[in-house]
């Protein structure tokens, strides 16, 4: 039996996320299925899961990096890592909302894992959302946070040392309570007969927290889904949640006098709602975006985003931001954050409204689409242009499974050939095809290594031509692609070219060190001499940001001079982590 931990150490915080995932996992159908405010889309179990997904990538992308050491790495590291990797794969309300949640705790918990620590950070958490709400409405996931806080802090009136599995299941079961209460503080909910979904997510991410300290999970509460009474859980009570869908007649809903939640408590039509009730008429568009920006530029966009529309939440901080608001005018929510900073990551959502309930608006689907994994906004640029539909990997920032999955379905297309560009992107690309398959999209995966083998393959693809056919140009085209780019070594090692400083500039072809060098112009020199001597027709340049166009020309006029009968394209790649990529056809 693993030893149970003391406090919250970065092991223990891996294992947190990874059991969060589990619990999203199995239970992103029911609170899907019971998801009716702020906007009664169905999606509320699939953004929470899909936000802890980022946030575990993140954590486990810390311990890669400590994989040759004999230690874990530090506590710091690892709260931070998952408060960030939360931060940039949110979706929508409920996932901003628990990025927020996380960002609080890790603060905290950065300092210390002891149970003074975690009661402390609780309460920063509940803060922190709530302050990060426009218009906070309790009956949700910021009620549920409060009370988990109050519950965690409450049992330290018994004297005596904190205990660290008490505080966890202390703040298991005030949210569980507070759960249950949901539907006596929200109109919506209590007509509907389900708890909040946001704040159920909540409740197993708790869940998993109780788990990873004490090696057992919590008595798990009722299945809540519409249509569906609860259940006992090993022959226990439903611990008091409210019945999922219409109660049979004579049969109390759990907790509740028969026929419901008691109308007396919750008046049709009232409540302090901030968004429109059961899916009225509201705001067109669901606008998110990642935010690079001062912390008095996000005032005033929360000032105006706040008169642009409503469910507003701007979570974040050190620079970057999480923004999410629902609007009529998405052009207007993007260019205030484009006034405020530098918006990227933009996903905009459109909502139609029907009977009363929201709908997507759904197009017929095309025959095929490619979706590309591009490094920088550039690239993004051209590969759109061609077609395809991006999905940018940032600098420390790659994209999770579910991101990719979203990609494929905006494509909207009955077959596509998904473009990775990226080695480590590999597993995390056939899970995203794998998902997609089992909702009726046939996925290619191309294994391109590269955003230069991406650029060759979407070069050759036609939509007209057969599937199969056009799949196997495509990798052609990538494999036969070899690939390099330069970088900046950041401390001193061993590498196939030898020993580097801190400083030096690194040229590696197809993944591998083959070039140590001073300065970027004579290694891209060098690096180029090496791939052309096994010939070659085309060569591919991609600028970073802030590589001037003179190092490009340069470049050009040596391929131009030294090598007869081969071309050169350059295009600007915007903001890379590398400063410069190239490819060889």
């Amino acid at each position: 039996m693993p030893q149970l931990p003391d406090d919250l150490d970065a092991v223990a915080v891996r294992t947190w996320c990874s059991l969060a995932l589990e619990a999203l996992g199995r239970e992103r159908a029911e609170i899907d299925a019971i998801n009716v405010y702020p906007i009664a889309d169905g999606d509320t179990g699939t953004n929470l899961y899909l936000t802890v997904e980022s946030a575990a990538a993140a954590v486990e992308a810390v311990f890669a990096a400590h994989e040759t050491g004999a230690t874990a790495p530090a506590t710091a590291d690892a709260v931070r890592a998952m408060a960030h990797g939360a931060l940039i794969g949110a979706r929508g309300n409920s996932g901003t909302i628990l990025a927020q949640l996380l960002r609080g705790m890790a603060g905290v918990l950065a300092d210390g894992g002891d149970a003074a620590h975690l009661r402390l950070a609780l309460a920063r958490a509940a803060d922190a959302a709530r302050r990060a709400v426009a218009h906070p409405v309790e009956g949700t996931v910021l009620t549920v946070a409060a009370a988990a806080a109050e519950a965690a802090e409450g049992d330290s009136d018994a004297g005596g040392e904190p205990d660290l599995r008490t505080v966890v299941h202390a703040a298991y079961d005030g949210a569980l309570a507070a759960l249950a209460r949901t539907p006596e503080q929200l109109a919506v909910l209590g007509r509907a007969g389900v708890v909040d979904a946001g704040g159920r997510g909540l409740v197993a991410v708790l869940g998993a927290l109780v788990e990873a300290v004490t090696g057992q999970a919590p008595v798990r509460g009722p299945r809540t889904v519409r249509g569906k009474a609860p259940t006992p859980v090993d022959g226990g009570s439903v611990l008091g949640l409210p019945v999922g869908g219409t109660p049979v007649e004579g049969v109390p809903a759990a907790g509740f006098p028969a026929g419901g939640v008691p109308e007396a408590d919750v008046p049709l039509g009232e409540g302090p709602l901030d968004c429109p009730e059961d899916g009225g008429a509201g705001p067109a568009f669901e606008v998110i975006y990642l935010l690079e920006a001062g912390d008095e530029q996000v005032a005033r966009l929360r000032t105006r985003l706040d008169v642009l529309g409503d469910s507003l939440v701007v979570v974040g901080g050190d620079g970057l931001w999480h923004v999410h608001v629902h609007v009529d005018d998405a052009g207007a929510a993007v260019e205030a954050g484009v006034e405020a900073g530098r918006p990227y990551r933009i996903r905009i959502t459109h909502f139609a409204t029907e009977s009363g309930h929201d709908l997507r608006v759904h197009a017929e689907p095309a025959q095929r689409a490619v979706v590309v994994v591009v490094p920088g906004d550039g690239l993004a640029g051209l590969c759109t242009e061609a077609g395809a539909t991006t999905v940018i990997a940032r600098p420390g920032e790659p994209p999770a499974s579910g991101e990719l999955v979203d990609a494929i379905r905006r494509a909207h297309a009955r077959e596509v050939v998904l473009l990775p560009n990226d080695a480590a992107l590999r597993h995390t690309a056939a899970a995203a095809a794998e998902q997609a398959r089992t909702e009726g999209v046939r996925v290619a995966l191309v294994p391109t290594r590269a955003a230069v083998q991406g650029i060759a393959a979407l070069a050759v693809h036609e939509p007209d031509r057969g599937f199969d056919e056009d799949v196997v140009a495509m990798t052609a085209a990538a494999g036969a692609t070899r690939y390099a780019e330069l970088a900046v070594a950041e401390r001193q090692s061993w590498t196939m070219a030898g020993i580097c400083q801190a400083g030096d500039i690194l040229g590696l072809i197809d993944g591998d060190v083959a070039v140590i060098g001073a300065d970027v112009p004579a290694t891209a020199r060098t690096v180029l001499d090496r791939m052309l001597a096994a010939g070659g027709e085309l060569v591919t340049l991609v600028l970073g940001e802030d590589v001037p166009d003179s190092l490009a020309e340069a470049l050009e006029e040596h391929v131009r001079e030294g090598y007869l009968a081969v071309d050169t394209v350059v295009y600007r790649g915007g903001h890379q982590r590398a400063p410069l990529l190239i490819g060889v056809e």
